[in-house]
């Protein structure tokens, strides 16, 4: 049992030696071994002394394993009856029989120390004539008498408090391990959940509220920043809270890129700054003494962000005490401040995107201002127009509408659809459009010539399109009934006009439309005309009002023609508002131009 004698196998005292060598086998061995050296000498008494201490178990075995004695401590101390256990079997014996698997241990043992002649040292459970369990420290040491008889010495000694003081640790750090790991579980599942925060991030403004309101507090912070980069200007533009709670509060400043702060400093150099105690901070920097006291904060990190090998910014961390930062938590702040960093590259070329989209489009918006002017106001003739930019395009294509009165007096309307959706046909649109204005101001050709002669002049200067046009002519004519003014017109593979008379009947004006412009310049075409008496409303528009998914053409214009006599008696400006929110809902692949005259009395 522990307590080993320091003699190791043969290395007795010669007094000892005199003892054991005088050992017989057999359950009084011992005793006789102690009256043939001489019960009151002093070897005897030495040795019977160590034999019965009551610290330690000790007993004799000879080479079989038979024990042929025991001090009182094994055997009476442990509830046994002497009579029964000297001279069995060691494994046999109350210490081991309640649990045959320990028993054949100690068996195995004990032929391992015969075997080898060395000695041997275990712990094992072991138990008393109550039945209760226990643990022991045995060795088990291999000796031999003058006459080369073997024997084995045990003793032990019990540890089982002791055990139990080290189970009761170890079952402390494995909880504290344990605990430890599900709050990194907890931790890794939350930034799992501001990491989805940070990719639904849509601009910089976003990914402030979810590194500061959603990040920082899964680190166990009390407060934070980030800081991005501004080389054009060398600064840091810092959004922070110093109080993360539900309602927010980020404020925006701006710091030199060569402030001794560490935000500035990890943002400049790309080196991670961990200050844990105020005491650092100050040898960091002496102006940390501000920032303490301004913030209430003990410990503070810093953290480059990164987007590839380009330094963009920094990560800033704040907490209320001092703090020790273990490898685990530093690994989790590069980790986060390595997700910030991506985001914040991510949001960074969305602004720029939106803001070269911003640029395109109001571009477009002034080009689309020069192009498209306002229609003018004959005398009894009201007009209105509207142009909607397909939601997918650049905000202006090939659909133009225009209204001009020529150098006779004559009102010139015109809707017309170049072919592309893009800047390319708005200026391809711009040109055509042009073009016709020129033809026609000073000429007094009617619509269908003044299409032909477009058409040469679009081949003869090589402008390489496609495009559809109504072209209409209004005028009063002498012999026409006081009021009546005459529609002439032309079209040019577009869609059929509308025209609603004041009683809300509604008429397509589609006689069969000539070729499209651009295909072959000497096509015939031909003039179509009818009488605008008062109170009537002429309506002229490009496919995008009227196209529909999985819907025909004929039926769409129908669709329209129904919307168009329910609105059409009220102004032109109404009118068009109208019949655009009619079909809102249901457009956005096509641009839509549109013209609506009311002849008035």
């Amino acid at each position: 049992m522990s307590g080993c004698p320091a003699a190791e196998r043969t290395a007795l005292r010669e007094d000892e030696s005199e003892v054991v060598g005088n050992l017989s086998p057999g359950p009084a061995g011992l005793r006789l071994g102690l009256r043939a050296a001489g019960g009151d000498s002093l070897p005897a008494r030495w040795f019977h002394a160590i034999f019965e201490t009551p610290l330690v178990f000790s007993g004799l075995l000879d080479a079989t394993g038979r024990v042929l004695d025991a001090n009182r401590l094994s055997i009476e101390g442990c509830g046994f009856d002497r009579e029964s256990t000297i001279g069995s079997p060691f494994w046999e014996c109350g210490w081991w029989r309640l649990d045959d698997e320990v028993a054949d241990q100690v068996r195995r043992w004990c032929d391992q120390v015969v075997s080898s002649g060395q000695p041997l040292r275990k712990s094992s459970r072991y138990f008393v004539a109550s039945g209760e369990e226990r643990i022991v420290d045995l060795s088990l040491t291999p000796v031999r008498d003058q006459q080369g008889g073997d024997f084995i010495v045990a003793t032990g000694r019990d540890i089982t408090d002791g055990a139990q003081d080290a189970d009761v640790l170890a079952r402390r750090e494995l909880a504290a391990a344990e605990s430890g790991r599900r709050r990194a579980a907890s931790q890794i599942a939350e930034l799992s959940r501001v990491a989805l925060d940070l990719v639904r991030a849509e601009s910089v403004r976003d990914l402030e509220q979810a590194v500061i309101g959603s990040g920082l507090p899964v680190l166990g912070a009390q407060g934070g920043a980030i800081a991005i980069r501004d080389d054009d200007r060398g600064v840091v533009s810092v959004a922070s809270s110093t109080r993360l709670v539900p309602q927010l509060k980020i404020e925006h400043r701006e710091l030199p890129l060569d402030s001794p702060l560490p935000v500035a400093s990890a943002a400049r150099t790309g080196t991670r700054v961990l200050l844990p105690t105020v005491r650092s901070a100050l040898e960091w920097s002496p102006v940390m003494g501000e920032v303490y006291v301004v913030s209430g904060r003990a410990a503070w990190a810093a953290l480059p962000l990164h987007a590839g090998e380009r330094l963009i910014g920094a990560l800033d961390v704040s907490w209320i005490d001092e703090r020790t930062f273990t490898p685990e938590e530093v690994a989790l702040l590069d980790v986060f401040a390595a997700l910030c960093g991506q985001a914040l590259d991510r949001v960074q070329h969305l602004e720029a995107e939106r803001a070269a989209a911003d640029a395109v489009q109001q571009m477009s918006e002034t080009l689309q201002r020069s192009l498209l002017t306002q229609p003018p106001t004959p005398d009894a003739l009201d007009i209105a127009v509207r142009y909607q930019p397909a939601s997918e395009a650049a905000q202006i294509g090939g659909d133009w509408y225009d209204a001009f009165v020529n150098a006779s007096g004559a009102t010139m309307l015109v809707v017309g659809d170049v072919s592309g959706h893009d800047r390319a046909a708005a200026a391809t649109m711009g040109q055509v459009r042009n073009l016709l204005r020129g033809l026609a101001f000073d000429s007094d050709d009617g619509p269908a010539r003044l299409l032909e002669r477009l058409d040469t002049a679009l081949n003869g200067l090589e402008l390489d399109t496609l495009a559809t046009a109504v072209l209409a002519r209004v005028e009063s004519l002498p012999s026409a009934p006081d009021g009546v003014r005459q529609l002439r017109w032309s079209n040019a593979g577009h869609l059929p006009p509308l025209l609603r008379t004041a009683e809300g009947s509604v008429e397509r004006l589609e006689a069969r439309p000539n070729l499209l412009l651009g295909v072959d310049q000497g096509t015939e075409r031909v003039d179509q005309v009818v009488d605008l008496p008062p109170g009537c409303t002429l309506l002229l528009y490009t496919d995008g009002l009227v196209e529909r998914r999985e819907e025909m053409l004929e039926d769409s214009i129908g669709t329209l023609a129904d919307a168009f006599a329910a609105v059409g008696g009220a102004t032109p400006d109404e009118v068009c508002d109208a019949l655009l929110d009619a079909v809102r809902a249901e457009t956005g692949d096509d641009d839509i131009a549109l013209l609506v005259l009311r002849c008035n009395d």
